[in-house]
Parts: structure tokens; sequence; C-alpha cells
């Protein structure tokens, strides 16, 4: 194995884009157009969907730039960060307490999700996570506590998301609607660019076989038997796409294994972590970055941390067979025939 830097996460304080007072506020008058759209609210339909696309060019110029560069070169960390949108934090409520906790009526912060989805691609969601909700509350949830996903507080393992699925998303956006008030979570990633200079030529070439196995959630995965084998990293030599979910891939073989700890270790040296606040937007590049969340001790009182968390696929068309009508909403994973809800 190359040289590895020893590292705490390096704590990002400096977004890549800080919108302006007058930024913000023309970001909240489009929004502010969409959630009142006459036509219907209703998130998860697709002609709001279209609105939203349709709005997309009234955002401001800035933003628009920024997302469509990121789409295009995601950089070495395949993150991006931007802050001050809009999410009209007084009339939130309570943080929600349910696992299932979703946002089906159009508000401000579903809207901004909504517009700067249709600038990175397609939202999406798969039916059976979440009931197919375009826009999910992430919120700790009682009794969840050690739960490995997005409902639990302990420590967050890295991983793609939903790394089983042949049409995971390539991007993930998570949109800060209350602060951790502790100020303990942090979401955290870690990019494959900035790994694969620190592999060896031995674990490198380990990672390329398709000597893994990514499990399904429960929810995924009921009568879909073992997981096909694949690869970690797959495509250019140079510059490969990363599936792994150090939660739910199992090696297959001893080097596998080998290959599975070194790309832990060095995921961990080169983790970034930011504690997002109420108007920050993270945008991870799916296909090449992994992310995960520090631990925090959630209050359960309506205060805690409250992100809302929309998919997108850069290429929808790639994944119709899985969506019934052309909707934005996955089936599940076998090739079976989709229905609508």
């Amino acid at each position: 194995m190359a040289s590895v830097p020893v590292s705490l996460d390096i704590e990002i304080s400096a977004p890549d884009l800080v919108l302006t007072g007058a930024e913000t506020a023309a970001t909240a008058r489009v929004a502010a157009l969409l959630r009142d759209r006459p036509e219907g609210t209703l998130v998860d339909d697709p002609a709001w969907v279209d609105s939203a696309r349709d709005h997309w060019e009234e955002l401001p110029t800035r933003l628009r730039r920024a997302l469509r560069a990121f789409r295009r070169a995601p950089g070495p960390g395949g993150a991006l960060l931007v802050r001050g949108l809009p999410v009209a934090g007084s009339e939130l409520g309570d943080t929600p307490l349910s696992d299932g906790s979703v946002q089906r009526g159009a508000t401000v912060p579903a809207s901004v999700l909504m517009l700067v989805a249709c600038g990175l691609g397609d939202p999406a969601a798969f039916r059976p996570e979440k009931t197919g909700a375009l826009v999910q509350d992430v919120v700790p949830v009682p009794g969840r506590e050690e739960f490995q996903g997005n409902a639990g507080s302990v420590l967050l393992t890295f991983h793609n998301e939903n790394a089983f699925h042949p049409h995971r998303p390539d991007f993930v956006m998570l949109l800060c609607l209350r602060a951790d008030p502790e100020g303990l979570a942090g979401l955290r990633t870690s990019c494959v660019r900035e790994v694969l200079p620190l592999l060896d030529a031995q674990t490198r070439s380990a990672l390329h076989r398709p000597e893994f196995r990514t499990a399904p959630p429960p929810s995924f995965g009921a009568g879909q038997g073992p997981a096909a084998p694949h690869a970690v990293l797959t495509g250019a030599y140079e510059d490969p796409d990363l599936r792994v979910d150090m939660a739910a891939t199992e090696p297959l073989t001893e080097r596998a294994a080998a290959a599975l700890a070194e790309l832990q270790l060095l995921f961990e040296c080169t983790a970034r972590t930011v504690r997002l606040e109420p108007g920050d937007l993270a945008v991870v590049d799916n296909r090449i970055t992994v992310h995960g969340r520090t631990a925090f001790s959630p209050r359960f009182d309506g205060t805690d941390r409250w992100l809302q968390r929309t998919f997108v696929l850069a290429d929808l068309r790639r994944s119709r067979a899985h969506r019934a009508g052309d909707g934005y909403v996955l089936a599940d994973p076998t090739g079976h025939a989709a229905h609508p809800a």
C-alpha cells in the first residue's frame, strides 16, 4: 500500500457556493411559485415535477452554473456544498419522529430540492423505500438509534446509496431544514478519486474483480435470492466508479476481504465532514463518492436534526423498464414488471 496520510476527518467550513441575500430571495420566490402552483401541489405528481423543470431556468445564474459544472466535473471530492438556500424555518414545525416520514405536499424546501434535481437530471425514488416518495425526511427515530440507515444516530458507515441496485442514484441531495442542536452530527464523504493514488496495485486489482456481494436492505430484499457478485471498482481504470456499502458489502475471497479492509481505512483517512446548517444543500456524486454520518445524541423533543433527501438519475431512460408509466418511481430491481401504486 502507498503511504497513507494520518487524518481525522477534515472539517469543511468553506462551502463551494454561498448565495447572496438577493439570490436567496430570488430562489425563495421561484420555490414559492412552485409551492403554490394552482394546478396542484403534490410533490410526487409528474405534472408538478414537470413544472419544477420549467421553473429551473428562473433560478439565480450562479446557482445554475455551479450545479451544471458539478454534474459534468464533480472534482476530486465528489461533493458540492451550497449555502443560503431558503427553507422557511419558522414554518417547519417539530422534527418528525417517524421512520417513514416523507414530504408529499409542496413546501419551499421540497420545491428547492425538485428544482435542483431537475437541473442535475431527474428526481427518482424506489417504491420499497419510504413508499417511493420523491422527497424523504432524514431524521433520528426513537428505538432505531443503532440502525445503520437514515433513522439511526450511531456512526453511519460509508456507503454508496442503494449500492446493491442496478439503477442506484447518480446524485444524492441532502437539504438541511434544522441543524443538530448539539452540533455533533456531521455528513462525512470520501471520494474514490482521492483514495485511488493511495491504493497499491494488488489491492486495486482485487477491487476490480467481481468478488463482492452487496445485500439489499430488508425493505428491498423479499424474495430476491442472493445478490449477484460485483466489483467495487468499475469503468475507466484511471477514474473508476465506486460501488460499496461497508455495512452490507460482503467479500467473497480472502483477497477481496483484505482489499475491502484497506479501502475502509483509506476512506477514514481521506474523509471530509460538514456540519450542515439550515439552508445548506449537500450534493454527493454517488458514482464516485461514499457518504456516512458521525454519531450524535438525539433529544426526540421536536428540535432534532432534520434533513430532506432526494435522489437524482442523470439518465432516467436507462431505468425505463423499472418505472411504471414512465414515472419517477422504480419498482424492485429484479426486472419484474412495474405497476403503479
